[in-house]
């Protein structure tokens, strides 16, 4: 028997017309079953939707008993409609009633039926519902009908989407897609947002399904297609994979699945089915990312994401969409969401509207999040899945202080927000309150807190946090941000206005920190294994020595008759030192020949990060004239733990013996050679660290500007002679095998220091 009375073509159309006409809710709905019940000729049509509560609920049918829409339901899992809905596949049966699945429903009367038919209805890969056909005989569907179901399910996947079914859904009940979700991740900036959700790649919305010429869709599918292709080998090709953002490897897949001749084809396919190809690639991308969500094998839900990512470059493709992130739809509040990304890719978003920022990636010394904390916003990594779980729009809260992420949050649970955010302000203000009381401990000894910056929306902070300086100034980000290189002059103009908003307070550039995974468009470089420990830094500066002089120069001029502090970044042997000053020197003999001014004073320090430099230290003091501590890479380096892998830069507690034990070496190498030794980076901006840093002999440390309120509060009530004994004691003592957090917590507890 032929249950194909019509084309899945003819059924899309039919089902496009009822979706345009102006229907209430549920009688579009009817009308939706019927016509599939009619085109499959098919004894029972019905559609099952998804709940917040994991219920599907009966909201149409054609067939079954009128009585039972909005009264029958099956859990998530349960029946064969909950299996269907919890595995994301398909079920093709001849006699349902013999599956072990099956579940015996009376108030529907399916007990005459045998043959079935149930497929997902599918939003990237997540299950909305289900729609389901039945037959009195017993015979299996045929693979079009299947492909036919599917596609119509998509259809109603943008009904429900729209949120047209809210209207007919019972009171107090609440779809699935609109549900409050609640993802736990790690905290890596401070704060609190409430917002609205910007997707950084925004999944592409397909309004037109249906095609009116196959042939002419896949010809578009094709050419996209090669396009597609293009740009992967470009990329590859021209070497500008890491400006990119996208490691080669990873394009390297892209590559392999664009030209994978099975994901073409069942393009094509769905496009003969009746579809746009714009249509086939959601379909598809849905389809397999529904099968594949589930999986648990890393290396499969990472395929996964890649292919997902390839999907959505040639629906762009197909569409020719390009994001304007500075357009009028841009939110005065807005969240970023994002898988990764990078931080000049953060600093292209409006700075005024942003309020926080979530990465699915991502580790607490990632660039990006070091900017992003900069900047002042709050930040959770490690949200696993949230990107699929956020519609461009949504309410979200971003609790940087508990590394949760709620989107779409409940009244209540804004009401409580909202709350600790007004605990939060009154508890910024007893800080604010601090910022001119001079940061003493309470036994008198007196320690300089400087903050980090490297953009001009950082200077405020100046003020706003009392700091006394600025510790480490990142001039890469200047060029980072940039689409091409800043001329000499504009870097002059840049600096100088770093020092006229400092005024009397100190200022330590930090010269071009760039590779690694601080690369910037205009400059390409060769691909490395291992950028972290390759060609950057001052590597790279003394190779193209003109970047550094045209800094340098920029730096002179800009302190001309005042102080300049410079200190030079990845210094693995004091020869790289030398070899800077014979630099800075040339550029003060070339000032003077044309008759500028030069700085009065210049001091040259080395940033203390690569582990080798420890083993000629006292030989490194000779030659700078002060040291600065990069406490993020030399830890990565020390550990041997990768800052950008989440896997395993939290693996080591950075309040370890050994690391502490190399902190205390370097600032008492200092102190035997009268050289100041500061320390800048992360570890100095949580109190607890902070005073483990004073209490192995730190006097200068910087830090985020919002981690200055909190060290000064600990501060000033810490005995450092008390603390510098007890910590000095068991780094000494091999028998004592309490971590040392453990032991700072119990001394500020015992000592009523607020941490």
């Amino acid at each position: 028997m032929n249950h194909q009375a019509s084309s899945p073509r003819i059924l899309l159309k039919r089902l496009r017309e009822l979706m345009a006409e102006p229907l209430e809710p549920q009688e579009r709905l009817d009308r939706i079953v019927g016509q599939i019940a009619g085109n499959m000729v098919a004894a029972v049509c019905s559609v099952y939707v998804l709940r917040a509560d994991s219920v599907l609920e009966l909201y149409a049918t054609q067939g079954l008993k009128r009585d039972a829409v909005h009264l029958a339901s099956l859990r998530m899992g349960q029946g064969l409609v909950g299996t269907i809905a919890a595995s994301a596949r398909p079920l093709n049966l001849s006699d349902a009633q013999s599956h072990p699945a099956f579940r015996y429903l009376p108030e529907t009367g399916e007990e005459i039926y045998h043959s079935f038919l149930g497929v997902p209805i599918l939003r990237a890969g997540r299950t909305l519902g289900v729609l389901v056909v039945q037959n009195t005989d017993e015979h299996s569907y045929s693979e079009e009908d299947v492909e036919a179901l599917q596609t119509a399910a998509m259809l109603l996947a943008e009904m429900i989407v729209s949120g047209d079914l809210r209207k007919i859904t019972r009171p107090g009940m609440e779809l699935d897609l609109t549900r409050s979700v609640s993802i736990a991740g790690d905290a890596y900036g401070e704060g609190l947002a409430l917002g609205h959700a910007v997707l950084h790649e925004p999944r592409i919305i397909v309004n037109n399904l249906v095609n009116e010429d196959s042939d002419a869709e896949i010809a578009r599918l094709r050419e996209a297609l090669e396009k597609l292709r293009a740009s992967i080998d470009d990329m590859l090709q021209r070497g500008d994979v890491l400006a990119e953002g996208e490691h080669r490897e990873v394009l390297e897949t892209y590559r392999m699945f664009a030209h994978d001749r099975g994901w073409v084809r069942r393009l094509e396919e769905a496009i003969q089915l009746g579809l746009t190809a714009e249509g086939a690639v959601e379909k598809v991308q849905s389809d397999t990312k529904a099968r594949m969500i589930r999986l648990t094998d890393p290396f499969m839900r990472e395929r996964m994401h890649d292919l997902d990512d390839l999907a959505n470059r040639l629906l762009r493709q197909l569409t020719g969409y390009s994001a304007d992130v500075h357009g009028d739809g841009f939110p005065e509040d807005a969240v970023i969401v994002a898988r990764a990304m990078g931080a000049a890719e953060l600093l292209d978003y409006p700075r005024d509207s942003l309020r926080g920022l979530v990465l699915e990636d991502g580790a607490a010394t990632s660039h990006v999040i070091i900017v992003a904390r900069a900047m002042g916003i709050p930040v959770v990594g490690q949200a696993a899945g949230v990107a699929a779980q956020v519609e461009n729009g949504d309410g979200i809260i971003v609790d940087g202080d508990d590394g949760e992420v709620h989107v779409r949050p409940l009244d209540a649970v804004v009401r409580a927000y909202e709350e600790k955010l007004r605990l939060r302000a009154r508890r910024q203000e007893q800080f604010r309150a601090l910022r001119s009381v001079d940061p003493v401990s309470s036994d008198g000894v007196r320690v300089n807190l400087m903050m980090n910056a490297g953009l001009l929306v950082d200077l405020p902070h100046l003020d706003d946090s009392g700091a006394e300086g600025i510790g480490l100034f990142r001039t890469e980000l200047q060029f980072m941000i940039a689409s091409r290189m800043p001329k000499a002059t504009e870097q002059e103009a840049f600096y100088r206005q770093v020092l006229d908003h400092a005024g009397n307070r100190p200022v330590t550039f930090r010269t071009l920190d760039i590779g690694s995974d601080k690369m910037v468009s205009y400059f390409r470089s060769q691909e490395e294994e291992n950028p972290a420990m390759g060609w950057r830094a001052v590597r790279l500066a003394l190779d193209r020595p003109y970047l550094l002089r045209m800094q340098l120069r920029a730096l002179m001029k800009a302190t001309a008759g005042e102080a300049l502090k410079v200190m030079v970044p990845m210094v693995s042997e004091v020869d790289e030192i030398r070899q800077t000053r014979a630099l800075m020197a040339k550029e003060v003999q070339h000032m003077r020949r044309f008759g500028h001014d030069v700085p009065r004073k210049i001091e040259l320090g080395a940033m203390l990060e690569v582990p080798a430099l420890l083993y000629e230290i006292d030989e490194m003091m000779a030659e700078v004239d002060f040291v600065s501590v990069g406490s993020n890479d030399l830890y990565q380096f020390l550990m041997a733990t990768d800052r950008g892998n989440a896997r395993v830069a939290d693996r080591y507690d950075t309040l370890s013996k050994p690391f502490l034990r190399v902190l205390r070496d370097i600032v008492r190498a200092g102190e035997r050679n009268h050289v100041p030794v500061t320390l800048c980076g992360e570890f100095a901006s949580r109190p607890i660290s902070a005073m483990a840093l004073f209490a192995i002999g730190y006097r200068t440390v910087s830090m985020s500007p919002t981690a200055i309120g909190p060290v000064k509060a600990m501060l000033l009530g810490l005995d450092i002679s008390a603390v510098s004994s007890f910590l000095n004691d068991a780094l000494d003592d091999p028998k004592n095998l309490t971590p040392v957090r453990t032991l700072l917590e119990r001394f500020a507890a015992e000592n009523n220091i607020p941490l």
